[in-house]
């Protein structure tokens, strides 16, 4: 155990990806020559990156050498296969009463380390919440399902062309940075709600990206919504 781990080990959730890290000392099972032999000489055509790293300095170490060889790890320099991230939260709450760095933080240091060595800079592609695409998504996925059973539909929401227009959506969260962000950006009909149960606990609004209403929880949020609604 390093210093690390015995101090780390003090404080319940401080790791919160501590379940996950059963390391494997000896050679991966079900692995023969003939799989080893043929991963090694077949190029990456993409890295996806989809969940937290358990271990970022072997995860970026490995990365680094996928992206800078175009895609086959210890052969020379080559163009940069794509690289995709599922969301680019910077962090998080978890049960730890701090905030944990989350994907977005992989993100920052993986590109700084690469682009610190490579004359090029690091190529990268984002999905997830502030992008307005997710909302954009969020939309037409909410329409198809709305259109599809039209004699439901709340009089405050209307059709055109067979297609439901919704007057209000509304985004409920926790992160400003993410959330608010995201759903400010996407505009008309979304309506954001920041909620003090996770990243953000200030008592006012957040000054960098104001949300149309602050509540404490999600249960208020709801409450909220209902009223508005009249249901």
């Amino acid at each position: 155990m390093s210093e690390y781990d015995e101090y780390a080990s003090c404080f319940d959730n401080i790791d919160p990806l501590a379940q996950y890290k059963k390391w494997t000392t000896g050679p991966v099972a079900n692995q023969n020559t003939t799989n080893r032999s043929t991963i090694c000489s077949q190029r990456v055509q993409a890295a996806f990156i989809v969940s937290d790293s358990v271990d970022w300095s072997r995860d970026i170490q490995v990365l680094c050498d996928i992206l800078r060889t175009g895609g086959l790890p210890g052969s020379k320099s080559a163009h940069q296969p794509p690289l995709y991230f599922a969301n680019d939260d910077l962090e998080y709450q978890a049960a730890f009463p701090c905030e944990r760095l989350g994907m977005g933080a992989f993100r920052i240091a993986l590109e700084s380390i690469f682009n610190s060595f490579h004359p090029n800079a690091l190529e990268f592609t984002s999905f997830g919440k502030p992008n307005i695409s997710v909302f954009q998504n969020a939309e037409t996925v909410l329409t198809e399902i709305v259109s599809s059973s039209h004699h439901k539909i709340q009089p405050a929401n209307h059709l055109i062309g067979g297609n439901c227009v919704f007057s209000t959506l509304y985004m409920v969260g926790d992160n400003p940075s993410v959330d608010i962000k995201g759903s400010r950006q996407a505009g008309h009909p979304w309506f954001s709600i920041l909620t003090r149960t996770g990243v953000y606990k200030g008592k006012e609004n957040h000054a960098e990206y104001p949300a149309d209403l602050v509540v404490d929880t999600v249960e208020e949020a709801i409450d909220y919504i209902l009223k508005k609604e009249g249901i």
